[in-house]
C-alpha cells in the first residue's frame, strides 16, 4: 500500500477510533505545545534539567487552563542533546520525533484506540529511552500496522502476555513519572508504525534527518488516529 492510500485508509479508520486519553478528557482540555528548537521559550538549561522541564510543561498547560499539552509529530528538538542514547562520537545525531507526545499527569490512564493485541512489551531503559513500552498489531480491514506507547508506568506492562487482546476503548496502561518513563516528565509518546522491521518491544521514535523520509513513509501523522 502506498504512502497516500495508507494515510486514506487511516482517515477512513479515524472516525472509528476512541480517544487514546478517554472520553472524559474532553477537546476543550487539550493545548497544542511546541519543543522545537526554534522555540526561544525552551532554554537548554530547561531541557537539561528534568525538574526545569517539567516546570516549563506545568506552566505551559496552567497557562491555557488544559489538562493535556499535545504535539510533536516530525519536531526537530534540542532535548535529545542531554542524553548520549541518541548522540553517537562521529555520527549524526537523531533528533527528529517520529510520534505524538501527549504532556498530562503521571498515572493518566492510557487506552486502545482499536481492537489490537500486544506484539511485545519492554522496559527501555536507557537515558533518554522510552522506558516501559507497549507495542499493539491491529489487523483492520485485512490491513496491518502497528501502535507505540512509550513513557508508560512499570505496573502497565507487568502482567501483560504477547497475543494478549485488547479491545477498543479499554485501558492499556498509564503514563510512567520521570523515575521510570526515561527521565521525562510524564506523557505519552503515541506512534503509528508500518513495519517494525524485526524490533521488539521497542522502534526508534526520533531519527536522523539523513533516515526522515523513510520514516515518515513508515511512522505517517499520528494526529490521524487521535480523537479528543
Amino acid at each position: 500500500m502506498h504512502s497516500d492510500e495508507f494515510q486514506k485508509f487511516l482517515e477512513t479508520i479515524s472516525a472509528e477510533c476512541f480517544p487514546v486519553l478517554g472520553k472524559s478528557i474532553t477537546k476543550i482540555n487539550y493545548v497544542p505545545i511546541d519543543l522545537s528548537e526554534s522555540n526561544l521559550l525552551l532554554t537548554d538549561e530547561d531541557l537539561s534539567s528534568t525538574a526545569k522541564f517539567t516546570e516549563f510543561i506545568n506552566n505551559h498547560l496552567k497557562t491555557h487552563k488544559a489538562t493535556v499539552a499535545y504535539g510533536g509529530y516530525l519536531e526537530q528538538r534540542n532535548i535529545y542533546k542531554r542524553s548520549a542514547y541518541f548522540n553517537v562520537e562521529n555520527a549524526e545525531s537523531r533528533n527528529i520525533h517520529l510520534g505524538i507526545d501527549l504532556w498530562c499527569a503521571a498515572e493518566t490512564p492510557v487506552y486502545a484506540p482499536l481492537d489490537g493485541t500486544v506484539d511485545s512489551f519492554k522496559n527501555n531503559t536507557n537515558h533518554g529511552d522510552y522506558g516501559p513500552t507497549i507495542i499493539l498489531k491491529h489487523d483492520i480491514n485485512g490491513v496491518v500496522f502497528y501502535t507505540l506507547y512509550g513513557h508508560l508506568s512499570l505496573e502497565s506492562i507487568a502482567h501483560l502476555n504477547v497475543g494478549q487482546a485488547f479491545k477498543k476503548g479499554t485501558i492499556i496502561g498509564a503514563f510512567g513519572d520521570a523515575s521510570v518513563n526515561g527521565d521525562y516528565p510524564p506523557h505519552l509518546h503515541f506512534q503509528i508504525i508500518r513495519d517494525l522491521q524485526g524490533f521488539n518491544g521497542d522502534y526508534p521514535g526520533v531519527c536522523r534527518k539523513s533516515d526522515l523520509e523513510f520514516y515518515k513513509f513508515n511512522c505517517p501523522n499520528p494526529e490521524l488516529m487521535l480523537r479528543w
